[in-house]
């Protein structure tokens, strides 16, 4: 049975679009703009995703019969106002940066341009969608970069925040980079590889250790991966599983595809237990390490030297532990006055916290050997001849600017999704999302990518832009 997730919002989401069909605002367009302030764990980058689901959001908002008798059982909204709900869809633009795509603080990463009530109401939908699976897949990104060629396998369901997040996390881990899930639904939805081997309790339920190995090689043998902790690894894990793995050799069935160390010391147990793989002979036997890892344990052991062939990574990565939440926010840039759509801001004690105003478009510059040297936002209007340097300005600092060479390749990071109401946007298979990431990654310098001290990565304002930002907080200031 589909769900219908239209009332996957706020309730004051529904009175402020009541409020404003009540005053005639109905047809007003506004813009307003998706970014974040702080990238989690005060890292280089974010990678933007979570977009398709909310195409499907967008395209199939409709309040159904059972929705509005729940809304009329609040006693909050008048008839007409519940008549209208029965026929709100979205009919404006949607403009967003691709999946897999690499987006940096205060830069608009969805923009949204439609009838006033249109545009409020997908906020909450919006930011659901696009924090959490932004935030996943970021956490996934590093957690790839921390395990450099080492392949990542997603193991988090059972940790996740519910069944559906499980599914986005399991998908946003795939588009940050991890090769594989161990949940099938996300398997079977999105198509991502599944990977899995034994818990601890298949162990238990034998008499003996190796008993219970022999058993899982006889019915798996080209894919046995044994855990070797639940008892002793070096003693008893070890040994036992190349006594099953000769077994499979001498039944011509396969080999032992690997083992899994899910507890203790990591580091040690991985370099011991590669001596006696590789003393017995089972050399291409890979060692996968599991046991609450992150970015940051990764780093550590591999400077450890760990021989761990393959990351399994679970809780910290589908809770995005360390930093739970992506402080994503929606806001009005822009609303229809006068004939033409004028920039609106929020002026904010905290520098941080007022928004560029305006209708805008992002521009990335690449230098000569293809490296993202920075982005400059500027208004949807303006037009940077190729061969043209370009200036660009601290978005609060006046005395502080760069100038971008003319030869520098640039690039519109936005682009269409929606157009009236019809979606114009071919989304792409997830593994071309996935390999959007990694080339994505190749453009950033190492600098930016360190889990340590990252170098920013500057988000400037053109000029223009910056000075009907200065205007707007003047006169803002000159009101009060």
């Amino acid at each position: 049975m589909t769900v219908n997730m239209t009332l996957l919002t706020d309730l004051y989401q529904l009175t402020m679009v009541g409020g404003y069909y009540l005053l005639g605002k109905k047809d007003q367009i506004a813009n307003f703009d998706y970014f974040f302030r702080k990238i989690p764990e005060d890292g280089g980058f974010c990678v933007a995703a979570g977009l398709e689901q909310l195409i499907d959001y967008i395209q199939n908002i409709h309040f159904d019969d059972g929705d509005i008798d729940y809304l009329k059982s609040l006693h909050l909204f008048p008839p007409e106002v519940l008549q209208y709900f029965q026929e709100l869809h979205f009919t404006g633009d949607l403009y967003a940066v691709p999946e897999g795509t690499l987006v940096f603080p205060q830069e608009p990463i969805v923009r949204v341009t439609a009838p006033l009530p249109e545009a409020q109401f997908v906020e909450t939908a919006l930011l659901n969608i696009l924090n959490f699976q932004t935030l996943v897949a970021t956490k996934a990104a590093r957690v790839c970069l921390a395990a450099e060629d080492d392949p990542v396998i997603e193991f988090g369901v059972r940790r996740a925040h519910g069944p559906n997040g499980g599914l986005s996390a399991a998908r946003a881990a795939f588009i940050g980079g991890a090769r594989a899930t161990s949940n099938l639904m996300a398997g079977r939805i999105y198509g991502i590889p599944v990977r899995g081997t034994l818990a601890h309790s298949w162990v238990e339920s034998f008499s003996t250790e190796l008993e219970s190995f022999q058993a899982y090689g006889k019915i798996y043998p080209r894919n046995c991966i044994l855990l070797v902790d639940t008892y002793d690894t070096l003693r008893s894990g070890v040994p036992n599983a190349l006594k099953v793995g000769k077994e499979i050799q001498e039944r011509k069935q396969g080999e032992l595809s690997g083992i899994r160390l899910d507890s203790g010391d990591l580091t040690f147990l991985s370099r011991e237990a590669r001596k006696m793989l590789d003393e017995a002979g089972f050399d291409r036997t890979r060692i996968l390490g599991s046991s609450d890892l992150d970015e940051w344990l990764i780093e550590s052991i591999k400077k450890q030297g760990a021989e761990i062939d393959i990351w399994g990574v679970g809780t910290r990565l589908v809770t995005s532990y360390s930093c739970p939440a992506l402080g994503g926010v929606y806001k009005l840039s822009a609303i229809f006055e006068d004939g033409h759509l004028l920039p609106k801001l929020k002026v904010s004690d905290d520098p941080e916290k007022t928004t560029n105003p305006g209708v805008k478009k992002v521009l990335r510059f690449y230098d000569e050997k293809n490296f993202m040297r920075g982005d400059v936002i500027i208004f949807e209007e303006e037009s940077v001849p190729d061969g043209q340097p370009m200036k660009a300005l601290h978005p609060m600092l006046s005395h502080v600017s760069k100038t971008y060479p003319g030869h520098f390749k640039k690039e519109e990071i936005l682009v269409p999704i929606i157009k009236g109401g019809k979606r114009v946007y071919q989304s792409p298979a997830l593994k071309e999302i996935q390999e959007r990431t990694f080339q994505s990654l190749t453009c950033l310098r190492s600098e930016h990518k360190r889990l340590r001290n990252p170098h920013i990565y500057h988000v400037s304002l053109g000029e223009k832009l910056f000075q009907k930002k200065q205007e707007l907080i003047q006169a803002a200031v000159g009101a009060d």
